[in-house]
């Protein structure tokens, strides 16, 4: 399978973070590595490892986008003009599942995708069920009206573990997000540190 499911917390204890800040992450309670021996692993890491790694992060924390999805990505985002990093982060803020999930309309990208493939999810008064479909500023997300009362939307807007961010304007009455603009890696309230020059790096070695 190119996704991860069940064991999506596992990666956690791989990168050694708490990538989306849960507090049901397995990292919480066993803080290193997985494996046997996992806790006495301390080997020195190289300089392809630190870009892996952090490609590996990012890519997880939207919800483990496919390697070809990712890498496509970033072809984009270096065409563009400014800076590589920073425009790779735009474009996957710009996503839709992304945009659900931080305006908290889950409590996860994977629920976010989940969420938009089963049609509750509509763009400028449109049903939209591709979650990679990218959003401009000024577009104008909505929960659908049957989709409101469901147990999952309902506990998510009221859960205090992330904030929304001030890019994203949520009208928690109507369940609408307009996504204001493409944000800085500054603006982005990531849980742990993010490294995108070195995702750069990675592939442009």
């Amino acid at each position: 399978m190119s996704r991860r499911h069940s064991a999506k917390y596992k990666i956690d204890r791989r990168v050694g973070e708490n990538i989306w800040g849960r507090a049901k992450s397995p990292f919480n309670k066993r803080n290193y590595k997985p494996g046997q021996h996992g806790q006495n692993r301390r080997n020195k890491v190289s300089d392809f490892g630190m870009q892996l790694m952090a490609k590996q992060k990012l890519k997880a924390y939207y919800g483990d986008i496919t390697e070809k999805q990712f890498a496509k990505t970033y072809v984009e985002a270096a065409r563009m003009k400014g800076n590589s990093a920073e425009n790779l982060i735009g474009l996957l803020e710009s996503r839709l599942d992304a945009v659900v999930y931080r305006a908290k309309f889950v409590p996860t990208v994977f629920a976010a995708r989940q969420f938009i493939n089963h049609g509750h999810v509509m763009v400028n008064g449109r049903r939209c069920n591709i979650g990679s479909a990218r959003l401009k500023p000024g577009d104008v997300v909505q929960v659908r009206e049957k989709s409101r009362n469901l147990a999952l939307v309902l506990e998510a807007l009221g859960s205090p573990e992330r904030d929304i961010p001030e890019y994203v304007e949520v009208d928690p009455k109507a369940m609408t997000a307009t996504y204001k603009r493409v944000p800085a890696l500054a603006d982005v309230p990531y849980p742990v540190k993010m490294e995108p020059a070195q995702v750069v790096e990675f592939y442009s070695s």
